[in-house]
């Protein structure tokens, strides 16, 4: 979320050429002045609103694409995009590690004996001697929680893939 704000904040200078946008610049200007020009009652003023919000929320759908290629469109942008990639796959890597060394350690809590005040609190009893305890439950949360961020880690963030793929050669 924060790339975007980033994102937003340095292209506020940038004037875009394309036909569209200037013939949408020129009728918003008209469209201004015909609204102050003249008497809306609130609720046509809701109806037209409503039409607008409608009409920018369809545009939108496509608003990723439109702010990747802006952001592509600058060096500079594509140093900080290199910069975040980086980051990103870091942070990859350290959140697929950890989750490696939590489920080693679940599993190892599970398989190493546990210790006697953990004992007495057996939940479930297979025989007189052995059971499902404390120790267990807590294990297997740990392990879960490993696989959790085992899958964080391997799968990308969908629109993370589209960075990643649009900047692969650049």
């Amino acid at each position: 979320m924060t790339i975007k704000k980033n994102i937003k904040i340095e292209v506020v200078g940038f004037q875009p050429k394309d036909e569209n946008i200037i013939a949408i610049n020129q009728k918003m200007g008209e469209l201004t002045v015909l609204l102050s020009q003249s008497k809306i009652d609130s609720e046509t003023a809701r109806e037209l609103h409503k039409r607008f919000q409608q009409a920018i929320k369809d545009n939108s759908l496509n608003d990723d694409d439109n702010e990747f290629s802006i952001m592509l469109s600058s060096p500079q942008n594509k140093k900080k995009l290199k910069r975040y990639l980086q980051s990103e796959s870091i942070s990859k890597f350290v959140l697929i590690a950890l989750s490696i060394v939590m489920i080693v350690l679940g599993l190892g809590m599970i398989i190493m004996p546990a210790p006697p005040f953990f004992e007495m609190f057996t939940i479930f009893y297979f025989n007189h001697n052995d059971g499902i305890t404390i120790m267990d439950l807590i294990s297997l949360i740990i392990i879960l929680a490993g696989v959790y961020f085992l899958i964080k880690g391997i799968y990308k963030n969908p629109s993370l893939k589209k960075l990643t793929r649009n900047n692969r050669y650049n």
